[in-house]
């Protein structure tokens, strides 16, 4: 690609600058410790409830063995940084895929509801650290010049375990047993620390001149220090309003009145994929136009999305509307990701890539775990149709604060 300039009868060329390569060997490895964490985690999600019951325990000791290991992770998310600060992230991610990996190999021995229960509290600690590394090693490794098409890519990547292992997991333990599951999700946590040695150290705290080696800019930010900084709590506070309808839509819309199994279980499929589609393109786009320009529409989309799943949980419309609200919806709320992460990245130095990488994933889970937890009393009362519209309301409430930060963005571009 080149530009013609002309003056007079002269003509030349200028050759545009050349964008910097966007996947590297060592950010590959990343995207491959990543799926290999995510699809560990997600092969048991749906197993460990389904190896609680028929060990005889109730509804509510196989609702604890999914709840803990997410509560575990929220506070792995939490100490992430200052872990990360201290043992640096090959450390950190070496500790989060032994504390994944090895546990699950209890689960060969026992499926009693305690031994269910210690291994998920070991694997969700695993698990938040993991995740947490991952994200800053991503941040840390894309060009700046093509920040959010990279995390859009870790989207993507991040999507395949989702719609994969999910539902595998569940099909190999009834076919095959939950011990080739717990297998399999061992080995699966434990694939990191075959390429351990080809992801980067510490930032240097002085590195010397190169090319595109981030500089550490000082002492490493804690998770304490990103929420004190408006720039990073506000962009979280608007991500975890829609992840709190994330939450709420994955958890009732297979309950909800107007939407059959089949129809639900393929608006799930259509909203993961959507999800990653448009954390993709939005990350695309936020390099050319700013990440902030973004929020609105992704959280205008995300409303519209959940205004049509609400009308469908008290409708009778067949299978069309609850699939179609569901894409809208996901590719909202796969905007809205890729804006928050990049947002939030750009915000701080080398060295806080870390602490904004933790508090992004502490707004994912809370806003995740909070929503039905918090939404399913209203759920238990007026119905499924009031909880959706409930959420459309919060997210509403971030439409405002996330208008603010698209002028912000204009202002500093």
């Amino acid at each position: 690609m080149s530009i013609s300039v002309t003056a007079g009868t002269a003509r030349r060329t200028i050759p545009a600058p050349r964008r910097n390569r966007l996947v590297s060997l060592p950010l590959a490895l990343v995207f491959l410790s990543s799926a290999a964490t995510l699809t560990s985690f997600y092969l048991l999600l749906s197993v460990t409830p389904m190896y609680a019951t028929a060990s005889g325990a109730s509804g509510a000791g196989a609702g604890l063995v999914t709840g803990l290991p997410m509560l575990a992770s929220v506070l792995a998310e939490g100490a992430a940084p200052a872990l990360m600060a201290r043992l640096g992230g090959r450390g950190v991610l070496a500790a989060g895929a032994l504390l994944l990996g090895v546990p699950a190999l209890g689960l060969l021995w026992s499926g009693s509801l305690a031994a269910l229960l210690a291994v998920g509290l070991v694997r969700g600690l695993g698990f938040g650290l993991s995740v947490v590394v991952t994200g800053a090693l991503v941040a840390r490794l894309v060009p700046a010049d093509r920040r959010g098409e990279g995390t859009g890519l870790a989207g993507l990547v991040s999507c395949v375990p989702a719609v994969l292992a999910l539902p595998s997991g569940v099909w190999l333990a009834q076919h095959y047993g939950y011990g080739l599951v717990t297998m399999a999700a061992a080995v699966s946590a434990l694939a990191p620390l075959a390429v351990l040695a080809g992801l980067p150290g510490r930032p240097a705290r002085h590195p010397a001149p190169g090319p595109v080696q981030p500089a550490q800019d000082g002492p490493s930010l804690t998770l304490r220090d990103g929420l004190r900084q408006p720039a990073l709590r506000r962009p979280s506070l608007i991500f975890a309003a829609t992840t709190v309808s994330a939450g709420v839509v994955v958890a009732f819309l297979p309950l909800a009145g107007g939407a059959s199994g089949q129809s639900a279980a393929a608006g799930l499929f259509a909203q993961a994929v959507t999800a990653a589609l448009g954390r993709w393109w939005g990350g695309r786009r936020g390099d050319r136009h700013g990440h902030a320009s973004l929020l609105v529409p992704g959280l205008l989309l995300s409303v519209a999305g959940m205004a049509l799943i609400a009308a469908a949980s008290v409708t009778s419309t067949g299978a069309w509307l609850p699939i179609t609200a569901m894409a809208i919806f996901g590719t909202g709320f796969g905007i809205a990701q890729n804006a928050t992460f990049a947002m939030m990245i750009d915000r701080v130095p080398a060295s806080g890539y870390g602490a904004a990488s933790a508090l992004w994933n502490l707004a994912y889970d809370a806003g995740y775990g909070a929503g039905p937890a918090a939404l399913g009393l209203l759920a238990a009362r007026a119905g499924y149709g009031a909880a959706f519209a409930a959420t459309v309301v919060i997210m509403l409430g971030a439409v405002r604060p996330s208008w603010r930060e698209r002028r912000a963005g204009r202002r500093t571009r």
